[in-house]
């Protein structure tokens, strides 16, 4: 698109279903191959990391492709790579939804730093109120009940 200049970062939370731990010794192949999707996609990975049960990602959106039929690409292809490896014992799946939060450039580093620092952050502070800060954060409405689920 001639003369089309786009500026798109979006920062993704998403959760294991039922927010089980079952991400470890894997996740550095798991960070690749979600890398591989979005640039598969033609988008630009900027930031990957997380916890056993959820992934924080940031990524410079292009304009070609809806949000939605993005993550459904990262979470659906994810988890078929995942079961098809054998990671975990019993069928993987993500939890349903995700969060999508947009920073502007010269925020970028502070996100950056954020997502890196998953496990010193997560060591004073459970998914479950980190999730809820974004969103009151970014003044989204959401209702209780469709939070991510809690291991049954």
């Amino acid at each position: 698109m001639p003369n089309t200049y786009i500026q798109i970062h979006v920062h993704f939370i998403f959760a294991v279903k039922y927010r089980e731990a079952t991400i470890t010794n894997w996740k550095d192949e798991l960070y690749k191959y979600i890398t591989g999707i979005v640039q598969n996609n033609n988008h630009k990975m900027i930031a990957i990391n997380g916890m056993p049960d959820h992934v924080h990602i940031l990524i410079g959106i292009r304009p070609t492709q809806s949000i939605s039929e993005l993550l459904q690409n990262v979470k659906g292809n994810s988890s078929k790579w995942i079961n098809e490896k054998k990671f975990t014992k019993k069928k993987f799946e993500w939890q349903e939804g995700y969060g999508a939060f947009s920073y502007g450039r010269s925020q970028l580093k502070d996100v950056i730093t954020y997502i890196e620092d998953q496990e010193q952050h997560h060591s004073k502070k459970l998914f479950r109120q980190e999730y809820i800060n974004f969103l009151e954060k970014f003044e989204v409405d959401y209702d209780e009940r469709y939070i991510f689920k809690d291991l049954i």
